[in-house]
């Protein structure tokens, strides 16, 4: 008989990445069926209940909450005695990072002793607007990686920073690569005659995956955020990314990438980039526009460069049932463009899904679902059951900072699925996962896998067609 312990920790704290390590450890102690080491927020307590934890009403964002379901021969006081042991080490490796000089205070006090440099700010989105405006007010640009930051606070950090020459990279900025040097969910890449600014974490990871299975480097990735080129911020960032390119001798082709922007704002850029002396290729989703992976074969064209075959390893099967295509995504630009993609194919019908789970809904107290894949493989479960699903199809993005070994929790939840399964990974061969690894790993689980995910999109519509 199994056991259920659920239990309100009053004003603990730790970090989502601490907790979701904390959860992982104590999962693989012998005789424990799952455990979910989490704060008590909306999101989380949601997920607890989905897991068929129940979560006491009075719990709240400031309360930690430790569940543990227990197999016929597991013990309690070892599964609490995990938890307490995972957090304590993870209270040791912070400090074991601590140096003899006291840490500054405030941000402007660490600017001081570094007047050069970018400055990285990943604190809650409540609190991030005063650490960039500090750094942009000591003379830095700064990479903003928190989300959850209120647009007319973005407007203002980005006027601030145009004012002074700087760039504000994001917020919510996920990805960039600055000199070679990859920052937040970076691929591993050669440095090369591409530049890139893009509106667009995951998106500027598929063409640097794609340019460098084309044997193409970049050297720039300037990440402006999602937003810099809605009506609201009017593309402040993305101007002096562009300029900022224009000016290295060694950038011989810049690629704009983005979700559908602003039309207003799309023109903007457009003519921005006609005044540049380095040659733009935009790679602006939305209907009519082509996709990632036809914008990357444009710039391998213009380079003067063959335009590879993109790999497809394994094989889907076909559909047994079910009308409907289900995506289910950890990046939002790969879910943006299979929407688009498949909907210029299928058409506008409400039935088919394409779920973003790094949307600002699903990420708010919990790791980023490219970190923790814990909420998308609870809707997996759900979504491979439902008799009206007809297709999977999900993106794995590879990189710095992304799981250590994605294939490790997808594959077994894919094995033995009654829908077919469709997947694009994203991801270079030098990335820490090993790209062909994971690849076959997931194949072997059987998945289809694609390095493109609009060539993933269009074989699951392809899917979908075979059933009318």
């Amino acid at each position: 008989m199994t056991q259920t312990h659920v239990e309100l920790r009053r004003g603990a704290y730790a970090d989502s990445v601490t907790l979701l390590q904390v959860s992982r450890t104590v999962q693989g102690i012998a005789g424990v069926a799952a455990a979910q080491v989490a704060m008590a927020t909306a999101l989380n307590v949601e997920v607890l209940t989905e897991m068929g934890f129940d979560v006491p009403a009075e719990a709240t964002p400031n309360d930690m909450v430790v569940a543990v379901r227990l197999a016929e021969d597991g013990s309690l006081d070892a599964a609490l005695a995990g938890v307490e042991r995972a957090l304590a080490e993870s209270t040791q490796r912070r400090a074991s990072g601590a140096t003899e000089e006291a840490a500054p205070r405030t941000t402007a006090a660490a600017f001081r002793r570094a007047p050069e440099g970018v400055a990285l700010v990943s604190v809650p989105g409540a609190n991030a607007f005063v650490e960039a405006m500090d750094a942009v007010e000591s003379g830095h640009d700064v990479m903003v990686f928190s989300d959850n930051v209120p647009v007319e606070q973005e407007v203002r950090l980005k006027e601030a920073a145009a004012e002074r020459g700087l760039l504000v990279m994001g917020p919510d900025c996920g990805t960039a690569v600055v000199g070679g040097l990859g920052l937040g969910f970076a691929n591993v890449v050669e440095p090369g005659p591409v530049g890139i600014v893009a509106a667009s974490g995951t998106g500027c990871q598929q063409v640097l995956a794609l340019l460098d299975r084309a044997g193409v480097g970049v050297t720039h990735a300037l990440g402006v955020g999602g937003r810099d080129l809605s009506a609201e911020v009017g593309g402040l960032a993305t101007r002096e990314a562009l300029r900022r390119l224009d000016a290295d001798a060694g950038v011989e082709l810049v690629v704009v990438i983005s979700k559908p922007p602003a039309p207003e704002v799309e023109a903007e850029v457009r003519d921005a980039a006609a005044s540049l002396g380095t040659p733009v290729e935009l790679a602006l989703l939305g209907a009519g526009h082509p996709d990632l992976t036809q914008a990357t074969e444009a710039v391998l064209s213009r380079l003067g460069r063959e335009v590879p075959s993109w790999p497809v390893v394994g094989s889907a099967g076909a559909p047994s049932g079910g009308r409907y295509l289900r995506g289910l995504f950890v990046g939002g630009t790969m879910a943006s463009e299979a929407r688009i993609v498949a909907t210029g194919l299928l058409g506008d019908d409400a039935g088919h899904t394409f779920v973003d789970f790094g949307d600002d809904a699903y990420t708010t107290g919990r790791a980023h679902p490219m970190i923790d894949p814990t909420l998308r493989l609870e809707h997996l479960h759900r979504a491979a059951e439902d008799p009206d699903t007809a297709v999977l199809l999900l993106d794995v993005v590879l990189g710095h900072g992304a799981e250590p070994d994605p294939a490790a929790a997808l594959a077994p939840a894919l094995s033995g699925v009654r829908p077919p399964v469709v997947v694009s990974v994203v991801g270079t061969a030098a990335d820490p996962q090993g790209l062909d690894r994971q690849v076959r790993a997931l194949a072997e689980a059987g998945a289809e896998v694609h390095l493109s995910n609009a060539g993933a999109t269009r074989r699951a519509v392809e899917l979908i067609g075979h059933l009318s």
